[in-house]
C-alpha cells in the first residue's frame, strides 16, 4: 500500500511541476491566465473500517485552476491593440458566418485583407452594430454581433446643404467710396471665404465681402469661384457701371449696442434685410436655391462639370451650436471670423481609427469625416474558471461557465478597452520558480518514500 501512496505523491508532485513549468513557458504570452494545481487527500473507508486507524490512501489532483485576475499593461503605437481592464473578454469566432464564438483576453488585433479585425490565427473580433453618426448601440446580443470591419473610403460624396459662419465687423470702418467690385479691395471693407461641395464632391471656393454702407448697416457681397451671385443664385454679370446696391446676397443692420438690429426688413425687398423679430439674437439664415427655382438656375448654374448643388445652400449666421459668444456682432474691434464651417464632404480615405473606453471605433477619414463603424463586444462569465481552454490563449463556454453574458464595455461588471496596449500574462515569475523548487523538493521526497519501502521489502525478502 506504501508503494501506491508514495507513487500518488510523485504523480501530483509531477503535476504541480507540469503546470509551474507550463506557467513560466508563457510568461511572455499576451492575455494568458496562469494556472494552479490543486490537490486532495485519497480516503477510502467502509462502515466496517477502524476509521480511528485509517492512515489514507495518498494524494489526487482535483483541478488545474486558472486564475483569472489582471494582468499588468503594456503600451504600443498600434491603435488595434485592445487591453481589457477589469472583468470580461472579447469575442471571436473562426467564419464570418460561425456563431461558434471563442473568448479571449488576448487583444494584439490587426487587419486582414479584407480589412476585417482579427487576431494572430486570423479569427474575426465580433462588434455590436451602431448607429454611424450618433454612435448609439442597437442590440448588444451576441447573436446580432457581426465581424468588425474597416473600410477604407467613406464612400460617396456628400454635397453641402449648410454653411455656419460669423463675424465681428469693425464698426469703426469707413464706407468705401467704389462701388463693389470682388477684384477691387478698396471696394469691401472685409471678407472671409470657405468650401462648397457639389454633388460629385468637387470642391468650390466661396467667398463672402462685407461693404458697410451707412452707420450699423452692411451689405453682404458672394462669389463661387469668382463668379459673382446674388441671394437668388443667379450670376451676376459685370455691368458697365454697376449700382453699388444692385447684387448683395443680404444685408444687415446691427443696433447701438453692435447686436442684430430687432427691425423687420421689408419682405419684398430685393435682396431682403435678413434681421430677426424682437429680441434678436443672429440673423435669419439666408437660403441660396442649389436647382432651379422659381425660374431661377440657382448655384448649379454656375458650375460646369456636370454636378449640381441637389439641395439649397443654407448660410447660418451663426455657428452650427448657436453658441451666444459667437453670434454676429458689429463692435469697435477689427474683423474677425468667430465661426466657419459647412456639412459637405469629398471622398475620403482612411486616416485613422480611434477606439475608446467603451469599445466604439471611430473612422476618420482625409475629407475630415468621422463615422462610427462599431462597438467591440464583451462577454462575461458566471464562472471563469469553469471555461474550456482550447489553445491560442482562448477559451469556449462549458456546462461549469454558465452562458455568456454579452455587454457593453465599461457598464455594469464590465471592464474598460485600453487602446493601444495589450495585458500582459499574469504569472509573476518570482512565485513560479519557488513553487518549482517546492514540487522538485516534494518529487524528491516522494521518491525518497518509495526508495525506503523498496529498502524494507528487501529486507523482508532476505529473512531467512
Amino acid at each position: 500500500m506504501s508503494f501506491n501512496i508514495a507513487l500518488t505523491g510523485l504523480a501530483a508532485a509531477q503535476k504541480d511541476l507540469d503546470t509551474t513549468a507550463n506557467n513560466i513557458a508563457n510568461v511572455n504570452t499576451t492575455g494568458f491566465k496562469e494556472s494552479r494545481a490543486e490537490f486532495s487527500d485519497v480516503y477510502a473507508a467502509s462502515v466496517f473500517s477502524a476509521g480511528a486507524t485509517k492512515n489514507g490512501d495518498g494524494a489526487q489532483t482535483t483541478m488545474v485552476a486558472q486564475q483569472f485576475h489582471q494582468g499588468s499593461l503594456k503600451f504600443t503605437q498600434n491603435s488595434l491593440d485592445l487591453a481589457i481592464t477589469g472583468e470580461g473578454y472579447f469575442a471571436t469566432s473562426e467564419d464570418l458566418s460561425s456563431q461558434d464564438y471563442a473568448y479571449t483576453r488576448a487583444g494584439a488585433f490587426k487587419l486582414n485583407k479584407d480589412n476585417f479585425i482579427v487576431d494572430s490565427k486570423g479569427n474575426f473580433l465580433q462588434g455590436f452594430p451602431v448607429d454611424a453618426s450618433t454612435g448609439d448601440t442597437t442590440s448588444v446580443s451576441l447573436s446580432t454581433s457581426t465581424a468588425l470591419q474597416i473600410p477604407d473610403a467613406s464612400g460617396s460624396p456628400r454635397a453641402t446643404n449648410n454653411v455656419y459662419t460669423s463675424f465681428n465687423l469693425d464698426s469703426r470702418a469707413s464706407v468705401p467710396t467704389l462701388a463693389f467690385d470682388p477684384n477691387q479691395s478698396a471696394s469691401y471693407n472685409s471678407s472671409t471665404s470657405t468650401t462648397l461641395y457639389d454633388s460629385l464632391g468637387e470642391p468650390h471656393v466661396m467667398q463672402l465681402f462685407f461693404r458697410k454702407t451707412a452707420d450699423n448697416d452692411w451689405s453682404v457681397y458672394a462669389t463661387m469661384d469668382g463668379k459673382q451671385f446674388n441671394h437668388l443664385g443667379d450670376e451676376v454679370e459685370p455691368a458697365a457701371t454697376p449700382a453699388v446696391l444692385s447684387t448683395p446676397i443680404s444685408m444687415f443692420r446691427f443696433d447701438s449696442s453692435g447686436l442684430p438690429s430687432a427691425t423687420v426688413a421689408d419682405p419684398l425687398a430685393a435682396p431682403p434685410l435678413y434681421n430677426a423679430v424682437a429680441p434678436a439674437t443672429t440673423f435669419n439664415a439666408l437660403t441660396i436655391p442649389g436647382l432651379v427655382a422659381g425660374g431661377n438656375p440657382g448655384l448649379s448654374e454656375l458650375l460646369g462639370n456636370g454636378a449640381t448643388f441637389p439641395n439649397d445652400v443654407i448660410v447660418n449666421w451663426r455657428d452650427e451650436a448657436n453658441t451666444t459668444n459667437k453670434l454676429p456682432t458689429q463692435y469697435a474691434s477689427r474683423f474677425e471670423v468667430k465661426a466657419l464651417e459647412q456639412d459637405g464632404a469629398t471622398v475620403g480615405r482612411l486616416a485613422g481609427i480611434d477606439i475608446g473606453a467603451d469599445g466604439k471605433i471611430v473612422a476618420s477619414y482625409s475629407n475630415g469625416d468621422s463615422t462610427f463603424l462599431g462597438q467591440v463586444a464583451m462577454v462575461r462569465f458566471s464562472n471563469s474558471q469553469g471555461l474550456q481552454q482550447v489553445g491560442n490563449t482562448s477559451w469556449k463556454k462549458s456546462l461549469t461557465s454558465g452562458e455568456p453574458i454579452a455587454g457593453e464595455p465599461a457598464s455594469g461588471t464590465l471592464g474598460t478597452i485600453n487602446s493601444s496596449a495589450l495585458e500582459q500574462s499574469n504569472v509573476n515569475l518570482t512565485n513560479e520558480l519557488v513553487d518549482l523548487i517546492s514540487a522538485q523538493r516534494n518529487f524528491q521526497a516522494n521518491s525518497r518514500a518509495l526508495e525506503v519501502n523498496s529498502t524494507i521489502q528487501q529486507n523482508i525478502l532476505q529473512i531467512r
